[in-house]
């Protein structure tokens, strides 16, 4: 058993992953730390496997650098592999476009050490930006990952729906090997995230906020776009009562699907009747419509997945 590992998803990041890894390479951490990197190469089509290769032919550090296939398209399963070859007894999700500041590692598993209730823990999330964005966009970065609540621990209120994001996620191993299905019910983006929280939750693990863990999201300038933004808006909404199904006894389910729906349907005319007052900019409007348009189909969607 080490101390951490790593885990570093990937499809189709040979452009990417070199840069990450380098940052993990530069990672100053206590010498008694036991720790490893695995990157999982899910699925790609593009040459990945060559460039972590090479990236391992020339490794000089002590810490192993592991590379493992997962078939399944998904983050959900790219995630679900990395744990299955894990040895850390915390594990740490970078995706291969997150950048770890030099004592991401240390400041991960002291704070592990020092909560011992703590089943997961989201890292302080700046964007990196290849085109700065414009005063529109910056209210919508939220849905980009980019996450700063401030210089100071706190806990999550998960019952409110208040969850750290995948990227820079930390989990202890053995709280997942007791929460976690082999298979999440959410299994694409917006959604497979959140629901690792959750179900930590729902089993008596707290949620946390660690400052101290800080990384980089580089955004390039496609996911700026409207019509990049309208989409990712939509998906969140549409996860919505995926999510909120998870914190909700069976018998009360249905009253809570119709709450959401007639509670998505009032929002949105609320919001064509106030959008002019309500937001800073046209694409911030639109976003939000999105989103509630989203979340009224959510009951839907969810009801979709209950009987596959």
């Amino acid at each position: 058993m080490l101390d951490f590992t790593v885990i570093i998803p990937t499809y189709n990041g040979a452009s990417r992953i070199g840069e990450v890894i380098e940052r993990l390479r530069s990672q100053v951490t206590p010498d008694d730390l036991q720790w490893e990197v695995i990157v999982v190469d899910n699925n790609s089509q593009d040459h990945t496997a060559a460039v972590v290769q090479d990236l391992q032919a020339k490794w000089d550090s002590a810490v192993p650098l592991k590379y493992v296939f997962e078939p399944k398209q998904g983050l959900a399963f790219a995630r679900q592999c990395g744990i299955d070859h894990a040895l850390g007894a915390w594990v740490g999700f970078l995706d291969d476009d997150n950048w770890p500041e030099p004592d991401w590692v240390a400041a991960a598993v002291e704070f592990g050490r020092t909560h011992a209730k703590a089943g997961a823990y989201g890292s302080r999330i700046k964007g990196i930006f290849e085109q700065p964005p414009d005063d529109a966009v910056r209210p919508l970065l939220r849905f980009l990952a980019i996450r700063d609540h401030g210089d100071t621990p706190r806990q999550f209120q998960v019952e409110q729906v208040q969850l750290p994001p995948g990227a820079g996620l930390v989990v202890r191993k053995a709280a997942w090997l007791a929460c976690i299905p082999a298979q999440l019910t959410n299994i694409t983006r917006a959604g497979d995230d959140y629901e690792i929280s959750i179900r930590m939750s729902h089993s008596g693990w707290e949620i946390w906020y660690n400052p101290a863990m800080e990384i980089g999201h580089f955004i390039p300038a496609a996911r700026l776009t409207r019509n990049y933004l309208m989409t990712l808006t939509h998906l969140y909404g549409l996860r919505t009562c995926s999510l909120v199904m998870l914190q909700t006894p069976s018998w009360q389910r249905p009253l809570v699907l119709a709450k959401s729906f007639f509670g998505s349907l009032r929002r949105i005319v609320t919001h064509y009747l106030r959008s002019h007052q309500q937001f800073s900019s046209q694409l911030e409007a639109d976003c939000q419509l999105a989103f509630h348009i989203g979340n009224l189909k959510s009951p839907f969607d969810y009801l979709a997945q209950s009987i596959r």
